[in-house]
């Protein structure tokens, strides 16, 4: 996929055909392996973890097992984030998800460009990420014949996104709360973890 003309384009954010034969043979590879993960049941921690792995494309092996079954979930606290099903993701490969995060049941995420999010980062239920975009010009983007677009999604650590949140492309800052449909940013968060609030209550002491 990463060759494909089509793909690079994606990528950068420029107007891309959709219907490419690549993407959509990612698309369709994707769609499979959520179903894998969805359709899964109660397994363990590790299980869910490869499910989770083949979604996104993350080749890393995964830990040693451990025989202790509690010990050999906790090791993946430092490595995967916990997602509760069902989950749907677009392509997969394009994105980032850091250790510690949350994703809470039916979320829905368009990567069309690279969607980041951090560690530590809390989703509610049924948030959706929209990194898809389309012309505004109806002569350009003609139905399903004309082309797509994309934009990048960040969202960094420690952000708690809440339930029924729409994110669209751009940047959500470290230490926010962000709520409503489309998501707007609350207000930021007082907490020591921040270096920035941490160096200033030092300064007024």
């Amino acid at each position: 996929m990463a060759a494909s003309k089509e793909w690079q384009k994606m990528l950068k954010g420029e107007l891309y055909w959709a219907w490419d034969a690549d993407l959509q043979a990612n698309r369709d590879r994707c769609r499979e392996a959520c179903k894998r993960f969805n359709e899964a049941g109660p397994v363990s921690r590790r299980r869910r973890a490869a499910l989770w792995r083949d979604i996104i494309g993350d080749t890393r092996p995964l830990p040693p097992v451990k025989q202790d079954p509690a010990a050999d979930e906790k090791q993946f606290d430092e490595t995967d984030p916990i997602v509760d099903p069902p989950f749907s993701v677009d392509h997969g490969l394009n994105l980032k998800v850091g250790k510690g995060t949350f994703i809470n049941f039916d979320t829905t995420i368009l990567d069309t460009c690279l969607v980041t999010i951090g560690e530590r980062v809390l989703f509610g239920p049924h948030v959706r990420i929209y990194g898809a975009t389309h012309p505004i010009d109806p002569a350009v983007r003609r139905g399903l014949e004309g082309p797509e677009a994309g934009k990048e999604v960040h969202i960094e650590d420690d952000v708690w996104i809440g339930g029924s949140v729409i994110v669209l492309a751009g940047d959500v800052p470290p230490f926010h709360f962000v709520a409503g449909n489309p998501a707007r940013v609350i207000r930021k968060i007082e907490t020591s973890m921040d270096p920035v609030q941490a160096t200033e209550g030092s300064e007024t002491v």
